[in-house]
């Protein structure tokens, strides 16, 4: 798939939203990316992960053992992924501000690791999960996303393997544009600020 095929599937999902929105970081933008709508039609979230994983093995060489993804944002994607891997998928979880396995989830040591999100920004919340698998002596392959927009390079080590780049812009809640301020903002994410 091309880039404007993508975003026509973008639109038609309605995947790509408009207004005024606080993102997970605390800063806002006229653009959203609810990857989630994609994954609403199981024929649209196959095309999807097929393509993100196409670029994931075009970029990495090694057997990936497990797919991992911070709920909720890429939960869908990191399960489609896996599944195209033929991998395991796990996931982390929010709790008391700090993200953790649970369920039981565990990674063995030396294990090739796949780390997955739905839309990265400013990685905040990547980079709260890759801390954890670091101190699990892994060994993280790579880092991949349906939707990359963010604006300057955010890991150090990885390149983000993205199915889409988009340049939108995010601004600070206290240096709007004027015409973002004439909106009422929502809250569209999942993490609480």
């Amino acid at each position: 798939m091309n880039k404007q095929e993508l975003l026509n599937i973008f639109e038609e999902t309605d995947a790509l939203q408009y207004g005024h929105f606080i993102l997970s970081s605390g800063k806002r933008s006229d653009t959203y990316c609810q990857c989630s709508r994609l994954f609403i039609d199981t024929k649209i979230s196959n095309k999807i992960a097929n393509a993100l994983t196409h670029k994931i093995n075009s970029k990495i060489n090694a057997k990936i053992d497990y797919v991992v993804a911070p709920a909720l944002g890429g939960i869908l994607i990191g399960y489609e992924v896996s599944r195209c891997l033929n991998s395991r998928s796990i996931f982390f979880e929010r709790t008391d501000k700090n993200f953790e396995l649970r369920r039981g989830f565990e990674i063995e040591e030396n294990k090739n690791i796949l780390f997955i999100e739905d839309v990265i920004t400013t990685g905040k919340s990547s980079k709260e999960c890759l801390e954890k698998l670091y101190k699990m002596k892994v060994n993280l392959l790579g880092i991949a996303c349906v939707v990359d927009r963010s604006q300057e390079k955010i890991f150090n080590d990885y390149e983000i393997i993205s199915l889409l780049k988009l340049d939108i812009p995010t601004y600070d809640p206290d240096n709007l544009p004027e015409d973002l301020k004439k909106i009422e903002p929502v809250k569209p994410g999942s993490r609480k600020i």
